[in-house]
């Protein structure tokens, strides 16, 4: 392939990936979908980014020391939700953006981020944004889309500070406290009641009253994107304030709406 104009201006290399294709119907990314890399090494990353055949890609590839490269064009499908949905869409390659940051990940340790990596991801998403006039809502993380396969860019992503200055949605969350809980095996209508809060707000999880371990998945993935000081998949007091908090902080005619 070709190399190609960056779409960003802060962009400081290109590295070309062969693993994109078109985005579905002409759709238009209107969400940005935040990565950890996973891998021990940048030079790993990269390789397995923008090698043919690995069936994986993304858009830009954040360094640690904030150094931007873009590896597929915005206007291109680039490969790096795998099996995922949001709101009812489950072709979120197509709708969306996809950064990938480096980060050992779970698996290999799971560095803190550094200031000057975040400072970067902050840059990059505000342009991203002002030029497709995204939501606050539709920055997510991996976990968000995927949550039952995955955790990136998980519970040391300062997602505060990215909604400090203005990249994604975010409230104080709740404080943790004894008190009554939803967990797995329970059947109840507040059961039915949390599944469909979840889903409002944009959560792939099923409709049933009952808490299955799809519904813990899901609980789970909140709890490191918005409430991530313990990660037990029980909801609380604080996980569903939280998420009750959330909810009444977007427009009414922005609310994410999942398919039934």
């Amino acid at each position: 392939m070709r190399t190609f104009e960056p779409d960003s201006s802060i962009v400081s290399d290109i590295i070309p990936s062969p693993n994109h294709g078109e985005r579905n119907k002409g759709r238009q990314p209107d969400m940005i979908v935040l990565h950890y890399t996973g891998m021990p090494d940048v030079e790993g990353a990269l390789a397995r980014l923008c090698t043919a055949g690995t069936e994986v890609s993304a858009h830009y590839v954040v360094l640690e020391d904030g150094r931007i490269v873009q590896c597929v064009p915005e206007a291109r499908r680039a490969w790096h939700a795998g099996v995922s949905s949001w709101a009812g869409e489950d072709d979120i390659n197509s709708c969306s953006i996809g950064i990938e940051i480096i980060n050992r990940g779970h698996d290999w340790g799971y560095p803190e981020y550094p200031l000057r990596q975040i400072a970067a991801v902050i840059a990059l998403c505000r342009g991203i944004i002002l030029r497709r006039k995204i939501l606050p809502q539709r920055v997510l993380g991996h976990s968000d889309v995927a949550p039952a396969r995955k955790k990136d860019p998980g519970e040391k992503f300062p997602w505060h500070s990215l909604a400090n200055s203005g990249v994604g949605h975010w409230v104080t969350p709740a404080p943790v406290v004894r008190g009554e809980t939803l967990m797995l095996g329970t059947i109840s209508d507040e059961v039915l009641s949390l599944q469909q809060a979840l889903a409002r707000y944009g959560y792939g999880v099923p409709l049933s009253g009952k808490y299955d371990a799809a519904t813990m998945e899901v609980v789970t993935a909140f709890q490191r994107h918005f409430r991530p000081a313990r990660l037990d998949g029980v909801a609380d007091h604080s996980t569903l304030s939280t998420l009750q908090a959330l909810l009444a902080s977007l427009p009414t005619d922005e609310t994410n709406v999942a398919s039934k």
